[in-house]
């Protein structure tokens, strides 16, 4: 107990203090008297677990908001818009669209930026590029304005406003625990894994996509607290939305081997669908980009006003849309209204999207690629009915294929469609269709609809980060010559002391000479338990270690980070890869990489002022 007054005397004379800050600094002294010591690894997976949950309520929430503006509003027939426009008659809807861009195009301009379009390659470049931090404001004002995007009749999804919205969560927790970067960027892909967790009720779905599309195909290293998060976020929503798929799909069976063809066609159809979905927006958003000198409210009335008329005339292309898809799913819709349906519903979000509006393109890409599947499998059926089991497997391949043609992310669309069905049988011309419509999309449009709005930033990125700006760098302008190492003789016991003392995840081995042996690591440390504490650090380090050169660039030592999950590298002569010259860290990458990324925003800054 007395240990225990002494930590809270701490906690009350702090009051400088961030109150979930003192609280955590309360309970972490606690243990640490007690001598019971939380790694970073332990509290990310412990935050991992919280912000998972957050995540999971910021989804009910949202949903929540959106359902009820939607209401609000009903349909084209709904009696308060027709008293209030009498002389619109069927077209009483238009002014909605009209009203709620207005408000989105407000919000996006005077409270924050970040929340315009569908925010995930907002949490991308936040990953990437500014250590997962994400102001706490964007959080509530992206659910404020996709839900009065959508609600107002937008055609967007609701999916990027929840990953944006639990990213936001995940990197302010982040912040208030003073954690470091690398741990605050895996909690953010942690809150926007669970968000999809959340939302269609898919755990493995989520923590794929948060390292496929968050991370950027990211290595294990976050694999463990990404699950935990999902799997927070899932049961969160399972308690709110039930257990069951957000669409209700019938088992499928194999009519013919030769029905694989017609999978691959749908691939191929649902490729060039994703293709002009995609360079749909940014046509309307450079359409909207050029007129510079037309008044931005006016800018998004005009597109609210088209949106009416569309939405007006095809009311199933308002919101999500995922009504139209269960009609589809249920072969309720004719292959022409099934065409049109496609079409109007790429127009439309095209300028819910493009023009600014707030809101997601994964339950577009849905409804889109169901449209396009069931186009495609009532043709097949007319051609080979004996081939073919009818529509609706091909409106379920179609949806997956076409949000993977769109997002450049082929195992977060498999695994999505594979957990909504759980039926295995759809497996093969799932993987068939998805594979081929990602290679033809990825062959001619060589970003997604995400890193596209990134390259017209000028952020190009692979690794998770600005590759032309890391291409600019050299392992010489940044790399450190203060280097801690150990020698290849250095007892177990010693390499102890020296982690808890210099708080690094890994030392260079050197021999006797000063030549370089091997690297060992935290994890090759706890690899060896079993050893005695004199057993000397080479025979459990890791050796022909990866290292660099002063003259590799930025994105060659990333990679080889990457390869196997370190944090750090040695820095070796050109001559003699024995000599070690320096060593360089990640924090030396992201920092170099966030200077020169501020130098290059200036200059792109001072461009448009000389340009005006």
């Amino acid at each position: 107990m007395k240990r225990l007054r002494e930590q809270f005397k701490i906690f009350r004379s702090r009051p400088d203090l961030p109150f979930f800050q003192r609280i955590w600094k309360l309970t972490a002294g606690t243990l640490d008297a007690y001598h019971l010591h939380l790694s970073e690894s332990v509290v990310t997976n412990i935050m991992a677990i919280v912000v998972g949950v957050l995540s999971g309520y910021g989804a009910v929430i949202f949903r929540w908001m959106l359902i009820t503006i939607t209401d609000f509003w009903g349909s084209s027939g709904n009696p308060m818009l027709e008293s209030w426009f009498p002389w619109l008659g069927k077209f009483a809807f238009v002014p909605v669209p009209v009203i709620g861009m207005v408000l989105v195009a407000l919000l996006v301009r005077y409270v924050a930026p970040e929340v315009g379009g569908s925010g995930i390659p907002e949490v991308m470049e936040s990953v990437a590029m500014k250590s997962g931090r994400i102001r706490g404001r964007v959080g509530v004002v992206k659910a404020i304005a996709s839900s009065i995007c959508i609600g107002f009749g937008g055609s967007a999804g609701r999916e990027g406003p929840i990953v944006q919205i639990g990213a936001t969560l995940g990197s302010v927790f982040a912040g208030i625990l003073k954690m470091s970067s690398e741990r605050r960027r895996w909690l953010v892909a942690c809150d926007a894994g669970a968000g999809i967790a959340a939302t269609f009720n898919t755990p493995i779905a989520g923590v794929i996509f948060a390292m496929e599309v968050i991370l950027h195909g990211s290595t294990l290293g976050s694999f463990a607290s990404i699950v935990l998060a999902t799997v927070s976020g899932s049961v969160i929503g399972r308690m709110y939305f039930g257990d069951g798929s957000t669409f209700n799909f019938l088992p499928y069976a194999f009519e013919s081997n030769v029905e694989i063809i017609w999978y691959v066609i749908l691939g191929v159809a649902a490729g060039a669908v994703g293709i002009l979905y995609t360079k749909s927006i940014y046509w309307v958003a450079g359409i909207r980009d050029y007129f510079k000198k037309v008044p931005f409210v006016a800018k998004a009335a005009i597109a609210g006003l088209l949106i009416g008329i569309v939405a007006s005339i095809y009311p199933e292309v308002r919101g999500v849309g995922y009504e139209a898809i269960s009609e589809a799913v249920n072969t309720d819709l004719v292959l022409h209204g099934m065409l049109i349906l496609m079409v109007v519903k790429i127009i439309a979000t095209a300028l819910t999207i493009g023009s600014g509006g707030s809101g997601g393109v994964f339950a577009p890409a849905l409804f889109i690629g169901a449209m396009v599947g069931g186009v495609c499998g009532n043709v097949f059926e007319a051609i080979a009915p004996s081939h073919t089991a009818g529509s609706p497997p091909y409106v379920m391949v179609g949806m997956a294929a076409v949000f993977s043609a769109v997002t450049h992310a082929p195992l977060t669309a498999i695994f999505a469609l594979f957990e909504m069905t759980g039926d295995y049988n759809m497996i093969l011309p799932l993987m068939a269709s998805v594979v081929i419509a990602t290679m033809l999309s990825n062959y001619f449009v060589h970003e997604s609809v995400f890193t596209m709005k990134l390259v017209r930033r000028g952020v190009r990125l692979r690794w998770g980060a600005n590759i032309d700006l890391l291409e600019s760098l050299k392992v010489r302008d940044v790399m450190q010559f203060d280097i801690h190492s150990v020698l290849e003789n250095t007892p177990k016991s010693e390499l102890y002391e020296l982690f808890t003392e210099l708080h690094h995840n890994g030392f260079p081995v050197l021999d006797i000479k000063g030549r370089l042996v091997g690297v060992v690591t935290l994890t090759d440390f706890y690899n060896a338990a079993h050893f005695p504490d004199f057993t000397p650090v080479d025979k459990f380090c890791s050796h022909k270690p990866l290292t660099v050169s002063p003259e590799d660039d930025l994105s060659m030592a990333l990679k080889k980070m990457r390869i196997r999950d370190i944090g750090r590298l040695p820095v070796v002569s050109d001559q003699d890869p024995t000599h070690m010259v320096g060593i360089i860290t990640r924090s030396d990458i992201l920092q170099a990489y966030e200077m020169a990324l501020r130098r290059h925003q200036s200059d792109d800054m001072e461009m448009d002022i000389s340009s005006e």
